[in-house]
Order: structure tokens, then sequence, then C-alpha cells
């Protein structure tokens, strides 16, 4: 939340390299749209060069002895796309203390007239904005030529597809509006990887959704640049490519440790519901079903806590022991009202000795493992 008794601080991050030609008509441009924004925002715009040698800089330096509100980062060497908003960001965070960022393209490729609407949709409840090619009101240029029009398009849907996240729409947009609270949320989770490229946009938007962020989107009609040359190239295609896949298999294999502890505790179970249901018949199937699910429950909790989610490994006694609880109060909804249910409604319609009792409990357990997935990877061992 932000306090709106204050100023909200915002930073206009833009990366450059070789932009002699544009970034004097953005940062006017951007200017010009700033007399619009609301008092309550106060604007500033951060160049940051990869040490062009055409003379980039030198530009920013002109419009900084008029302007107090722009200022210019250097990189001592080119780091790419990634590599120039993360070294803006953390210099931004130590030298203006920001409430929001943006990206921005120094081609003015991005619509500048939009920085107000993005502030708006900011102020409804959404911790990062997105300018979409993808949604109603969004376009991209008409004389894109089909190859770029088909990596553009084809590869939003490859992207949505992989990661299964329709939500959103353009997953490669380079028009943001971020909360400060996201980048000092993800900028730890992005490790190792540290997306100097242009999959910086993807690795950093699937980390904050993932994180749980809400982001919105706004139309954005992209326009291509007039001056200089666009920096994509096939190098972008191959890291995405490896990026998304990389990220959908790791979040799958979290998904496939689940499913074989919960085969051991589906055997646990299951011997248990034979035995006192069918072997000394000491229990009805709907009974043996919920006594064989607690032992299971126990079982679980122990190697998810290790295995499943031990990168998140609880280890505190106190925390295990309330863990404990929450798991057997969570995992007992599941088993008293999905598993016992079922059952119950199977007992009801086909009766206890028909054959077609067991189809019932095979979806009760079906059931049963989406419902405890999704609850135990949001709340038990969430980040």
């Amino acid at each position: 939340m932000t306090d709106q008794s204050k100023k909200q601080i915002v930073v206009m991050v833009i990366p450059t390299y070789d932009e002699k030609g544009n970034i004097g008509r953005a940062i006017d441009e951007l200017q010009t749209v700033f007399m619009k924004v609301p008092d309550n925002y106060e604007m500033h715009i951060l160049v940051v060069d990869d040490s062009s040698p055409d003379g980039t800089a030198d530009e920013v330096r002109e419009k900084m002895k008029k302007l107090k509100n722009v200022h210019l980062l250097i990189n001592k060497k080119k780091m790419g796309l990634g590599g120039a908003y993360l070294s803006g960001m953390k210099y931004a965070v130590e030298k203006l203390n920001p409430d929001i960022f943006f990206e921005f393209d120094a081609d003015l490729s991005h619509d500048p007239k939009l920085v107000p609407q993005f502030l708006a949709k900011l102020e409804e409840g959404y911790d990062l904005v997105l300018g979409s090619r993808y949604i109603k009101g969004g376009a991209i240029p008409d004389n894109w030529g089909l190859k770029r029009k088909f990596y553009s398009v084809v590869g939003n849907m490859i992207i949505m597809f992989v990661l299964t996240d329709f939500s959103i729409r353009d997953w490669t947009t380079g028009y943001r509006a971020i909360r400060r609270y996201v980048y000092d949320k993800v900028h730890p989770l992005l490790g190792e990887e540290r997306f100097f490229g242009y999959t910086f946009q993807i690795g950093f938007l699937h980390k904050a959704v993932r994180a749980g962020f809400k982001a919105g989107e706004v139309p954005l009609k992209f326009v291509d640049r007039t001056l200089g040359r666009s920096k994509l190239g096939a190098e972008y295609i191959k890291n995405t490519l490896i990026y998304i896949f990389k990220a959908r298999f790791f979040e799958l294999l979290r998904f496939f440790k689940f499913v074989a502890v919960g085969s051991l505790g589906l055997v646990i179970q299951t011997a248990i519901y034979w035995l006192l249901g069918f072997g000394l018949k000491l229990f009805s199937p709907a009974i043996a079903t919920i006594l064989g699910g607690q032992v299971a429950i126990l079982s679980n909790f122990i190697l998810n806590n290790v295995w499943t989610f031990g990168d998140r490994k609880i280890t505190s006694t106190t925390k295990l022991f309330q863990k404990l609880i929450a798991f057997y109060t969570t995992s007992n909804i599941a088993v008293l009202l999905i598993q016992g249910g079922i059952m119950k409604a199977g007992e009801m319609l086909v009766g206890k000795e028909n054959i077609l009792i067991h189809g019932f409990y095979v979806a009760a357990l079906v059931l049963t493992l989406i419902f405890n997935f999704t609850v135990y990877n949001k709340y038990i061992w969430k980040k």
C-alpha cells in the first residue's frame, strides 16, 4: 500500500545503446506528458546508457543542464537490456528512493501519452501494469514483416501455453509500470539468472506473477522506430525458449515429486481401506477411507517437507508443529468433505458391495490430489 499523504516518486528507466538520434526527443515528449500527471506524483527520467559510442550520453547531459528531473547512469560495459534495467533500478533505489518504476524504450515505440493511464491502473490496485499489444485497443505495426509478426504473435502464444498462464496477453512487452515492492520481492528471486538480454522481460514478469502479484494491462499501439535499428535477434528467441521450458520443468518437477509422495500415501491409505473395509470388515468403506487418510496425511507431511518443498523446508519446532496442524486441517477437509462425501454418495447410489464403488474412490483421490497441491503450495509451504 502507498502513503497518499506524500508524493509518490516515479522513475522512468530508459536503457540506451546508440540512441543519440532518439533520446532527446523521448525526454522532451515525456516532459510534456509529465505536466498532465496528477500532482501527487514526482516524475523522474533515468537514462541507463550501455557506453554508447555514438554520444547518446552527451545528449542526455545537455538535457540535464536544464531539467533537474533527468538523470544519467553509464554502465562501464555493455550489459544488454536486462542488465541495464537491473543496474538502473538499483541506482534509482539508492539515489532517488522511487515508489514506482517505469520501463520505457528510448526510440518512442512506446507512447508517452499512456503514462497517466498506467498510473491510474496502479491506483486501481494492480501491482504492475503492462502495455499490451494483444488486447482490445492495442496493435502491432502494419509495416512489420511476416517474420517479425510471427515471432511476436506466436512467441506470446507459446509463452502462454508453456507457462499455462493465459491471464496476461502480452508477455514480451517492454512498456511497464512496476511498484517498488514488486522489484524488492522479485529482484532476489532472479538469483544467478540475471536475464541480461530481452529475456529479462519474461523472466521478471513470470517470477512476479508466481510470487502472487497482480498484473493489469492497458492497450498499447506499438510504433516501430524511425531512427536506428532494433537490437532484437535470434539470441533472444533461443534464450526465451530455454527460459520458459526450464522454468516450467522445475514447476512441474515439484508437482511430480508431490505426486510421488501422494502415491506412497495412496498405497498406505488404500491398504488400510481394503484391510478395514473389506478384509476385516470392521468399518464401512467411507469410514475406512477416512481412517486410512489420517495415516497417509502424516506420511505426506513428512515427505513433502523434506523433499517436495525441500527448498522451503520448515525447520523450526514451533513452526513445524503449527504447520502440521494446518496440514492436518486442510488435508482433512479433503478427506472428510471430498473423499468421505464422494464415497458416501457412492454408497447411496450403487451400494457398498457394488464394484462401481471403487470408481467413486478413484474420483475422490484425483480431486483430493488437485486440491491438496494447490493448498500446500500456496499456504503450507508458501514462499
